[in-house]
């Protein structure tokens, strides 16, 4: 099984916002497109949407692009997002708790702290568990659960093969008390993830 290398994003990968302003409305579109299949709705306000060097970029970019804030900004946005891209022979998902109104957010988010060690991957047999990102807050020491969360999941030789076999079945999911949801993989969705392996 051929596992590709990680590919890091570097200083030349990043445009300067002068010259990124001219493309980005083309820029957007061509990263709605690519990421309406790297998304996977969990339970009622949960969604995966897994990473890979493009939309790493992307985010970099456009954080580049709001905030303006020069090169020092560039090599911070490098060292907090570069590590999302994946290595090889895994996945890594920006998982969202999208709610719209902001005091119901707060009670759901108090509800689900401790959720970063709750949330799993099933494919070819096997149950793997996301590995949280250690650098960032998932859950406040007062147990409110971060509303943007990101996920390593390491993939076994079974979980490889299973995403890249056409109709196999793959769960998300999450198995906290207060938030118990699973989903399956769409088809393509899967496909899209198997291409990245």
């Amino acid at each position: 099984m051929t596992i590709q290398p990680r590919r890091r994003i570097e200083r030349a990968d990043i445009l300067d916002r002068a010259d990124y302003l001219p493309i980005r409305k083309e820029q957007r579109a061509r990263m709605a497109a690519l990421k309406q299949n790297r998304r996977v709705e969990v339970g009622p306000f949960a969604t995966f949407y897994f990473e890979n060097w493009d939309t790493i970029r992307h985010q970099i970019l456009e954080m580049l692009y709001i905030e303006n804030g020069g090169e020092t900004q560039i090599a911070d946005e490098i060292e907090a997002y570069g590590p999302l891209v994946p290595a090889g022979g895994e996945l890594v998902a920006t998982v969202m708790f999208e709610i719209d109104d902001p005091v119901r957010r707060t009670t759901q988010l108090n509800r689900i702290g401790g959720i970063e060690h709750k949330t799993f991957l099933q494919a070819g047999g096997e149950q793997l568990r996301g590995i949280p990102d250690p650098d960032r807050e998932n859950t406040s020491p007062e147990g409110k659960a971060s509303s943007v969360q990101f996920f390593h999941f390491p993939l076994s030789p079974a979980a490889i093969d299973a995403f890249r076999t056409p109709g196999a079945q793959i769960l998300l999911g999450f198995d906290h008390p207060n938030y118990g949801h699973i989903a399956l993989v769409p088809e393509a969705v899967r496909a899209t993830l198997a291409a990245d392996l």
